[in-house]
């Protein structure tokens, strides 16, 4: 926490969930909660408090990443576009050889990357544990979903009794900000009987689920028809296909039990209506991340479908063994061209609706007294008026990126020096 109350003002104040304000401020109080919002000249500055002037920048609450893999921290650029099965044996092997002491300090940079880049919240998925207790030792804010993963039915219940282990010793790095949640990878590498479980496990332990779901055409090939690159490993290492007729990765989940409101369903890629139907009746949520859709699947999301029918959509970045760096701006941009968005639709999908994907749009993604203290300073290109505002702010590098505030806490300032 920052421990005094401070006022941040700034040439252009972007709560997010109400209009800009220009020659705004953000008071925070001492215990890192927003205390005020609004014009500079009604937002209070109580007797101690700090003032501190961020000119030529736009104040936005910190950016909200809802899918992230930041054990694989230090894997850019090491791996080929080649076809998704071989790219994912080919990730299997570059993490067996990193060490525990490893993952976590490649989930520490991680965490301080995204700091950089204006990312105060994420939601990372990983079997280490080593984030969410980087996440913790750090002071973090996000959700660590531990990876399950058994293809095959007779792993089930050892692989379920291991998880139960894992998160009873994982528990101990939560808090205020720290969440724990559990993710069975996907349909590829998790049997159906797994499925089921492990939504059993989470259900008794009230904890988020996240899961890779509908990401290649791959997937789709194994659960529909049980054939394709996936369904040849599984017979090579004796595991049993899908039964036939098959379902889409969408039914293949919902018949496991695995889908309803507490559920992130990533990519989402290869989803046709009557999949939309599905995810909007169970009430799912779903991390879209564009850029690495593009690189695995080679086609975009069905962005506007899906808001369409009112999913909850939030932006996420994927791994750097994906797409590099972690810029999710850079990601909202390409949502906005994907769903046919405007510029503040999109920069939503990046901060509220992100928010509200993860259920913690009462404490993040805007700015408005009683939710926390997050921001992001990014410098503006120079004088900007509000009907170019958003379009500007969306359009900036990391680079631009000049503080970024958690809980009231500086995690970030360009130029300064950071463990």
């Amino acid at each position: 926490m920052s421990g005094v109350a401070r006022r941040y003002r700034a040439p252009w104040v972007l709560p997010i969930e109400t209009p800009p304000v220009q020659d705004g401020a953000v008071l925070l109080a001492a215990d890192g909660r927003i205390a005020a919002v609004g014009p500079a000249s009604f937002t209070p500055l109580p007797p101690g408090a700090v003032e501190i002037e961020l000119k030529g920048a736009a104040l936005l609450p910190g950016l909200v990443n809802t899918h992230t893999h930041l054990e694989l921290t230090g894997f850019e650029n090491q791996l080929p576009d080649v076809e998704f099965p071989v790219w994912i044996q080919r990730l299997i092997a570059l993490k067996a050889g990193r060490s525990q002491a490893d993952f976590q300090a490649a989930a520490r940079r991680g965490i301080r990357d995204c700091w950089a880049a204006g990312i105060t919240t994420v939601a990372d998925t990983g079997d280490s544990g080593a984030v969410i207790e980087a996440l913790a030792e750090l002071g973090a804010s996000g959700i660590g979903y531990h990876e399950v993963f058994g293809p095959h039915p007779d792993q089930a219940a050892p692989a379920i009794a291991a998880a139960a282990r894992r998160l009873g010793e994982l528990a101990r790095f939560t808090g205020p900000r720290v969440r724990l949640g559990i993710s069975p990878h996907a349909p590829y590498s998790v049997s159906g009987r797994l499925y089921a479980g492990v939504a059993a496990l989470a259900g008794e332990r009230g904890l988020p689920v996240a899961v890779h779901l509908a990401e290649s055409a791959e997937e789709s090939l194994l659960l529909e028809q049980a054939t394709g690159p996936f369904a040849e490993a599984w017979q090579k290492r004796g595991i049993p296909l899908p039964a036939l007729p098959g379902r889409s990765p969408v039914a293949w989940l919902e018949q496991h039990g695995v889908l309803s409101r507490d559920t992130l369903c990533i990519h989402v890629v290869r989803a046709d209506p009557r999949d939309l139907d599905t995810l909007a009746r169970t009430a799912v949520a779903v991390a879209h991340c564009p850029r690495s859709n593009r690189r695995h699947a080679g086609r975009p999301a069905p962005l506007g479908p899906m808001l369409a029918r009112g999913l909850r959509v939030g932006l996420g970045t994927d791994s750097v063994a994906s797409v590099h760096p972690l810029d999710l701006l850079a990601e909202a941009r390409e949502a906005r061209a994907i769903g046919g968005l405007d510029a503040e639709a999109a920069l939503r999908l990046a901060t509220a609706d992100a928010a509200r994907a993860l259920g913690l749009e009462a404490e993040i993604g805007g700015l408005r007294p009683g939710k926390w203290g997050d921001l992001v300073a990014l410098d503006l290109p120079g004088a900007v008026d509000e009907g170019l505002l958003a379009d500007t702010v969306l359009s900036r590098p990391p680079e631009a990126v000049a503080l970024t505030l958690l809980a009231g806490r500086e995690v970030y300032r360009r130029g300064a020096a950071h463990p």
